[in-house]
């Protein structure tokens, strides 16, 4: 009969061990919206008796979950977003972070044209992960109310001044009422100055979306608009196409000289090697004397010499008589 194997002591310990190795700032699930159960019922436990100052929330030692929130109109959810939720989690012990979202109607009035409709802003803040809870629909001035109803110790913001009408800072009477908690703006990062760089890079990103299969009419570009990117692109690429001949032609161009140098310098070696210092020496010295008696050649012989030789003296030329010349007859 078979024996069934128990668990020993030390696997115990390494299953005991796995699960209490737990990612401690994992994230599971999205934030829920104010109006959902799940937030309800975090609300509805939150005994907003207990009143927390400043001083009480800055030292760490609070009763209950400290509720902060932060709104915004969040388009674009971009890396300044992310820091200033993050820092509105953090900027105390225990903090249930809410979030307002404004709607398309709001912004269009105060601020103008959004990229991303209320919805997509909802659903991109929802999914950071510092998020808590979600409130649709924000108002644009927090007022009393507004806290009272969703149970509101402080609101985040960055400490600038923000103007509304005849109100020069709408989030004076929290910053007196000592529920205002600062938080610091990423310099250089804003869905303004991201939209300012595709109106800049215009044409660049009409290209890319032409690439990847969007028409002109998708991109709501004319047809010439649409051919002059396509022309352009075309032009880059030739440019960009020469600068690697001319950049390739550079490197052969030094590689020729690199073994033209080691040719050189190995024929100079095998030259000498072969022919010597002394041999040298004589084949300069012979070219030199032939180069001498070139530009000075030795003197004519004499005429007494030359009659010596067998040649014709001047008395028998004078003598020689050149016989007459007879004219042709042709029949």
């Amino acid at each position: 009969m078979s024996r069934k194997r128990t668990r020993s002591r030390s696997e115990d310990n390494i299953y005991e061990s796995r699960a209490k190795i737990q990612p401690i700032m994992s994230v599971y699930q999205h934030a829920p919206f104010s109006d959902e159960p799940e937030a309800i019922k975090i609300r509805s436990a939150c005994n907003y008796g207990i009143k927390i100052t400043k001083e009480i929330a800055l030292s760490g030692r609070v009763p209950r979950a400290v509720r902060i929130y932060a709104d915004g109109a969040y388009d674009l959810f971009h890396e300044g977003h992310a820091k200033q939720l993050h820092q509105a989690k953090n900027l105390c012990s225990n903090v249930h972070l809410i979030v307002g979202v404004c709607s398309d109607e709001l912004l269009h009035k105060f601020k103008g044209l959004t990229v991303l409709n209320e919805n997509e802003r909802y659903e991109a803040v929802r999914h950071c992960r510092y998020v808590d809870e979600v409130v649709r629909d924000a108002p644009w001035v927090v007022t009393d109310a507004f806290l009272k109803a969703h149970k509101i110790d402080f609101v985040a913001h960055d400490d600038l001044p923000y103007a509304c009408g005849d109100t020069t800072d709408i989030y004076a009477d929290l910053k007196a009422k000592g529920m205002f908690l600062s938080t610091n703006r990423t310099e250089g990062v804003s869905t303004s100055e991201i939209v300012a760089r595709i109106v800049r890079d215009y044409d660049e990103y009409a290209r890319r979306n032409l690439e990847r299969g969007y028409s002109a009419k998708d991109l709501n570009i004319s047809y010439l608009k649409e051919k002059r990117i396509r022309f352009k692109r075309k032009i880059h690429e030739l440019r960009d196409k020469g600068k690697t001949v001319i950049g390739n032609i550079g490197e052969k161009t030094d590689d020729m000289i690199s073994k033209w140098e080691e040719m050189s310098k190995d024929f100079v070696e095998s030259f000498l090697r072969r022919f010597g210092k002394e041999k040298l020496t004589n084949i300069w010295n012979e070219s030199k004397n032939k180069i001498l008696m070139a530009f000075s050649p030795p003197a004519s012989p004499s005429n007494s010499d030359s009659s010596s030789n067998g040649d014709i003296s001047e008395d028998e030329e004078r003598a020689y008589v050149p016989k007459p010349k007879r004219a042709r007859i042709y029949s």
